[in-house]
C-alpha cells in the first residue's frame, strides 16, 4: 500500500518568503521553468511547495508550505499571476530532479496532538490580548487608525500561524523557526515573548511621547 503521507511535489523557492497554512500569497511567474511549473500544477491538482531560499547562504529550507492555486490569470506573452493559500506543512525527503524545474519526494507534518487544552487556550488568549496591544499602541504612536481582521483566528494554533505570517519587519528566520516547529504551545510561547517585548517598547515610547507634550 502506498504511503499516503509522502508524495512527490513541484517546488517553488522563494527568497526569504515563508509561507504559513491558510495565508494568502500572490505570485507573478515569468520565468520559463516556472511557467512549464504553472501548467503542470493546474492540469494536476493545483499544489506546488513553496521554501524559503536564503540568498546568503544559497541554501533552501528543509521544511515548507503547500500552496493551493485559487486564481490564475496569465497575458499574452505568456506570464501568470496566481492568488495562492497555504495548505498543509512538509518535510522535504529527497530533492528527486532539479530540471525544467525542482521536484521532491516530502512528508507531510502537523503540530503535535494536544491532551490538556487548558492552557493552550490560556496561553492564546494572552497572546491575542498582546497583539491587540500592539495594534492599538501602534496606531496611537502613528496616529493612523490601525485594526485586525475581523475573521482572526481564535483557535490556538491557527491563531499561531497567523501571528507567524503577520510578523512585521526582516524576520524570515524567525518566521522559518515558528513555520518548523510541531508544538502549538511553544511556538504561541515564542509569539508571546515577541509581541510583549514589542508591546513594552510601545508603550514606554508612548509616555515618552505624552510626557514631551505636556513639557511643551
Amino acid at each position: 500500500m502506498a504511503d499516503l503521507s509522502v508524495r512527490e511535489l513541484p517546488l517553488f523557492p522563494l527568497p526569504d518568503v515563508v509561507l504559513f497554512p491558510r495565508d494568502v500569497l500572490p505570485l507573478h511567474i515569468f520565468e520559463s521553468r516556472y511557467r512549464m511549473m504553472l501548467q503542470s500544477v493546474l492540469e494536476d491538482d493545483r499544489r506546488f511547495g513553496v521554501v524559503r531560499w536564503d540568498p546568503a547562504t544559497q541554501s533552501m529550507a528543509s521544511v515548507g508550505c503547500c500552496a493551493e492555486i485559487l486564481q490564475h490569470q496569465t497575458a499574452e506573452d505568456g506570464r501568470s499571476n496566481i492568488v495562492t493559500l497555504g495548505q498543509q506543512r512538509f518535510r522535504v525527503l529527497d530533492v528527486v530532479r532539479e530540471t525544467p524545474y525542482r521536484t521532491a519526494m516530502v512528508s507531510w507534518i502537523e503540530d503535535e496532538p494536544v491532551e490538556d487544552t487548558e492552557p493552550l487556550n490560556a496561553l492564546a488568549q494572552s497572546v491575542d490580548q498582546a497583539l491587540r496591544d500592539v495594534v492599538e499602541l501602534t496606531g496611537k504612536l502613528t496616529g493612523s487608525a490601525a485594526s485586525l481582521p475581523d475573521d482572526l483566528p481564535d483557535l490556538p494554533r491557527e491563531l499561531s500561524f497567523w501571528i507567524g505570517a503577520h510578523l512585521g519587519g526582516p524576520v524570515a528566520e524567525q518566521q522559518q523557526e515558528l513555520l518548523e516547529l510541531t508544538d502549538t504551545h511553544e511556538r504561541l510561547t515564542q509569539e508571546f515573548a515577541m509581541l510583549d517585548e514589542t508591546r513594552r517598547q510601545l508603550a514606554a515610547r508612548t509616555v515618552l511621547r505624552d510626557t514631551l507634550a505636556n513639557v511643551d
